[in-house]
């Protein structure tokens, strides 16, 4: 499981590949200035909530993985996640297609 540590207080896990797609659509988003809503499930353990944080440039980031290698990149799945941070609703998780088409 990686690590998004959020203005070095606050840390989630995510799986590593979901992490690096994550890292991927957040970097495209705010290399534009753009800032927005980051949503996501909680783990049953924490709770089976939901956490939300307002992602801006100005607020550091850190993606630490718990593996060395990186992951293929599903171009779908850049597409669809990168459709939910353009929402009202901010960038949520969705499912990695299944027709995982051309990788990056």
């Amino acid at each position: 499981m990686g690590k998004l540590v959020y203005d070095s207080t606050f840390t989630a896990e995510f799986d590593d590949r979901l992490l690096t797609h994550l890292q991927i659509v957040i970097g495209m988003k705010l290399r534009r200035g753009e800032s927005f809503m980051f949503s996501w499930k909680d783990d049953v353990e924490l709770g089976d909530g939901r956490t939300a944080i307002w992602l801006d440039r100005s607020m550091p980031l850190v993606f630490r993985y718990s593996g060395s290698r990186v992951p293929a990149v599903n171009r779908a799945w850049i597409e669809a996640l990168g459709l939910t941070a353009g929402s009202s609703a901010g960038l949520r998780i969705v499912p990695e297609p299944t027709d995982t088409g051309e990788t990056l």
